[in-house]
């Protein structure tokens, strides 16, 4: 499988059942990953780690015509996991999961952040805003409309993780350090707050709906123009 430009894949996990292909996941998983597995305490937490963890696998195998279960994986001090050995040059990858949903982010870059949330989260409103949004992004949350305030949250949520999680920082990126600029015109951008040795031409921010539950998020650092960014949804099969 080639890419060109960003993949974005996305899999609802709840609806991944066939034994046999549960099977070939969980022998896909190395010692680590299954001891991983085994510590989550409810089923439906072990069940979408290993939908997650057999997904990536095999997309990965799919891009670099390898067997899944050779795929090497690392993380950053931050806890960013990247393919390891020569593999990490050739592709980039993120992913995100939430309740019911696992999104992987691909390109021939390695500054590339996939964020996914479910949009029923009572915790998202304006008292989170101002505790964690940059000013700017905060007051245009207030000045929109009560009915209108969760779905736009969500928008510069999902946008801000999708960024970090490209930069490979974690929370050492203060999520006010920086802003998503929102136009209905065209496609998200950022501005930056703080100084930052990063240029802000050169990041790419797209979003989608895979469900009316769910919303996501693409952040992509690239040397030129836009690349073209492909959503599809995952119907793994044996």
């Amino acid at each position: 499988m080639t890419i060109d430009g960003v993949h974005v894949w996305y899999v609802f996990s709840d609806e991944v059942r066939d034994p046999p292909l549960l099977e070939r996941y969980a022998a896909l998983m190395t010692r680590e990953e299954r001891a991983r597995h085994d510590r989550f305490v409810f089923a439906r937490d072990r069940h979408q780690f290993l939908v997650t963890r057999g997904v990536l696998r095999t997309l990965i195998g799919q891009y670099l015509q390898i067997d899944p279960a050779a795929c090497a994986f690392e993380s950053n001090r931050y806890g960013r996991p990247s393919l390891s050995g020569p593999a990490a040059a050739t592709l980039g990858f993120n992913l995100s999961h939430t309740r019911g949903l696992i999104a992987y982010a691909m390109a021939r870059v390695p500054e590339i952040g996939v964020d996914v949330e479910h949009v029923d989260r009572t915790a998202a409103g304006p008292d989170l805003a101002r505790r964690f949004f940059s000013p700017s992004e905060a007051d245009a949350l207030d000045a929109l409309a009560p009915p209108e305030r969760p779905s736009r949250f969500f928008d510069y949520w999902t946008l801000k993780e999708a960024y970090i999680k490209a930069r490979g920082l974690g929370l050492s990126l203060p999520l006010d350090s920086f802003s998503m600029q929102l136009d209905p015109a065209g496609p998200p951008r950022i501005a930056f707050t703080a100084p930052i040795d990063t240029d802000p031409e050169s990041w790419q921010f797209a979003q989608f709906d895979p469900s009316p539950r769910h919303r996501l998020a693409v952040a992509v650092r690239r040397a030129g123009p836009d690349l073209p960014i492909r959503i599809r949804q995952i119907v793994p099969c044996v």
